[in-house]
């Protein structure tokens, strides 16, 4: 019988939202839900910790998908041994996953397989079409803001004795840490 219905729902960056995880969360019935803001690869995560402490024998921990507990599979497994070492169960919501029995288990494990190759795929034909693209001579990156002359234009304002840096600053629309990195290293722009 379930104690209590752990939810965890986790973006990686400030532009993602969790509100749809936290919907279907709260759709399961999970009466405690710990968000946060986190990488997946990363694993400092103090509201995935706080809730791994938490866990008692007949607890679930449930989470939207796979990949909002973890990135790898060596992290996944890890994570789970330990809802389970709680005595807790874990659900995954989007790929129906239920760790609860020797299936579920075993289905489990084969998904954690297939997302982490996805994963690993994904970094390989990343690295792949970046290496083809320097191959042809284009560099991946965001685009120079200031070409070669605007920051000559700023040498030369910074060398005049009456220099407003935060008006060079406002011209070229970039911060004072920006100017003094550029000023000092001009490949950098």
């Amino acid at each position: 019988m379930i104690q209590e219905i752990f939810g965890y729902a986790r973006v990686s960056t400030s532009g993602q939202d969790t509100q749809m995880q936290l919907d279907a969360l709260k759709q399961h019935g999970c009466t405690t839900i710990y968000e946060e803001q986190e990488s997946g690869a990363k694993r400092d995560r103090p509201q995935l910790d706080a809730m791994l402490s938490k866990l008692r024998n007949g607890d679930q921990v449930a989470v939207w998908r796979m990949d909002r507990l973890a990135r790898s599979l060596k992290d996944l497994l890890e994570i789970t041994s330990k809802i389970e070492d709680a005595g807790a169960e874990f659900i995954s919501l989007t790929e129906k996953l239920d760790t609860s029995s020797a299936g579920g288990r075993l289905i489990f494990n084969v998904f954690a397989s297939i997302n982490q190759f996805e994963r690993e795929l994904l970094i390989e034909r990343t690295k792949s079409s970046l290496a083809s693209a320097r191959r042809r001579g284009r560099l991946g990156g965001r685009p120079k803001k200031l070409s070669d002359a605007d920051v000559e234009q700023m040498k030369l304002l910074m060398d005049q004795p009456d220099r407003d840096v935060r008006g060079i600053c406002e011209r070229f629309n970039i911060s004072r840490s920006s100017l003094y990195r550029l000023i000092q290293d001009p490949i950098a722009a």
